[in-house]
């Protein structure tokens, strides 16, 4: 059933498209189309109005946004970006269908990681309707070949997908308990999975099981840092993550997203 939900300080569009989920499609009529689990939703925004499908908690509304933001270092080029994009939130997502997805977006584009992620869930996945089908669950893609995965598109990414799968299946990873977990022992525990270092490990571990402190750095987020904060100093990979770890703060993640929506979206030749 559809019905209005009053919302303040939301963004949906920059929210569903800054490339922290895969499963939603824009529609021309400016209503977004997606699911989530075992269900397809719709939804869209009209002012501080949102219709559709009631997504509470998957779009973490129930988060005060200024509060978060009030976490975040007062430094400007930050803030620059959280003004630009203002409203956007990390959703929730489930902790298998995270990691399974970013293990696929290495090296692609977020238009391919769709069609991987679609692909995978029609090959695989439960039926929901005609056309729509739920995220396989690691035990079906545990029974699966390599061979099958690459037909997906997965190409190299395919024995990362299927390992993580099957030592999900196993027993040999709690997924649902690193939750439940210090953040480090979390993300030691993930990097373990072959084809799985730290920022594949820090998306799941954002996107998947609401470790706000996390801070995934890709070739974007890479950009940015090294732009806004190190535009004149050389600093290594390692350098930069512990540079991040100190300076964004308990909801490094959500700040994280800020600056990586704003380098993506950023036109060339111009300040930050």
């Amino acid at each position: 059933m559809s019905r209005l939900i009053n919302v303040a300080d939301f963004h949906l569009a920059a929210t569903l498209l800054c490339g922290q989920a895969f499963r939603w499609e824009q529609q021309p009529d400016g209503w977004f189309e997606g699911v989530v689990g075992r269900r397809v939703v719709r939804i869209r925004q009209v002012g501080q109005m949102l219709e559709g499908d009631d997504l509470t908690h998957y779009l973490a509304l129930d988060a005060s946004l200024p509060a978060i933001v009030a976490t975040f270092p007062p430094d400007e080029a930050l803030q620059v970006a959280v003004r630009q994009h203002w409203g956007m939130r990390v959703v929730r997502q489930e902790p298998w269908e995270t990691l399974a997805s970013f293990i696929a977006s290495s090296t692609k584009q977020i238009v391919q990681i769709r069609q991987i992620v679609r692909e995978l869930s029609r090959r695989f996945g439960e039926p929901i309707d005609g056309t729509h089908f739920a995220f396989p669950n690691p035990a079906v893609i545990a029974a699966a070949s390599e061979a099958q995965l690459r037909a997906c598109k997965l190409g190299f990414r395919a024995p990362y997908v299927l390992a993580a799968a099957r030592a999900i299946d196993s027993g040999a990873l709690d997924l649902a308990g690193l939750a439940r977990r210090d953040y480090d022992d979390a993300l030691a525990e993930l990097t373990k999975l072959r084809g799985v270092g730290e920022k594949i490990a820090a998306c799941t571990l954002l996107f998947g099981c609401g470790f706000h402190q996390a801070f995934p750095i890709d070739v974007w987020v890479e950009r940015s840092l090294r732009r806004l904060y190190f535009s004149r100093r050389k600093r290594t990979p390692r350098q930069l993550r512990e540079f991040a770890r100190r300076h964004f703060g308990p909801h490094a993640g959500w700040a994280q997203q800020y600056l990586f929506f704003s380098e993506r979206t950023r036109k060339p030749n111009t300040n930050p």
